[in-house]
């Protein structure tokens, strides 16, 4: 096959004394997201999109938070390693769509931080990058600002 899709899917509860980290990019805020890494719900569903386009997993089998060598990792490591994983496989990324579900802080104004931060670890342009922001309107626990949802959808090509 020359072109494979993943989908991508993760959710984290906010929580006290954490910073808040979306994109690989530090957003003010009096919470950050909970999680045995820097908890970034977009690079973790960007990651499982991409190893999900070849069948490679999730990022819990690959990094696991049992092991504590990932504690407190920035996920743009994460990210990075599963890119590497589409490129052994003679894969290359044509582009990506996100969507973040989160009530507060907004979005919008991190947007092309987030995007310039995520094409330079994947070595991609930022064109390649869609990255969009909603709320629920109030509505269940993202609409309580208790956590955030992000989905990604990849395009890879065979190089």
């Amino acid at each position: 096959m020359n072109y494979r899709i993943g989908y991508g899917f993760d959710v984290h509860s906010f929580a006290e004394n954490r910073k808040l980290i979306i994109g690989g990019v530090e957003i003010p805020f009096d919470k950050g997201l909970e999680g045995h890494s820097d908890a970034d719900v977009l690079l973790h569903a960007i990651s499982d999109a991409l190893l999900g386009s070849l069948s490679l997993g999730d990022i819990g089998h690959h990094f696991p938070n049992t092991d504590p060598k990932w504690k407190d990792v920035d996920s743009s490591i994460i990210l990075k390693e599963c890119n590497n994983l589409v490129l052994q496989h003679g894969y290359k990324i044509s582009n990506i769509d996100s969507m973040l579900a989160v009530e507060a802080p907004k979005i919008y104004p991190h947007i092309e931080k987030m995007k310039e931060k995520i094409a330079q670890v994947l070595g991609i342009s930022a064109d390649q990058i869609s990255i969009k922001a909603t709320t629920t309107e109030k509505l269940g626990f993202i609409g309580r600002s208790e956590g955030v949802v992000a989905i990604a959808n990849v395009l890879v090509y065979k190089d």
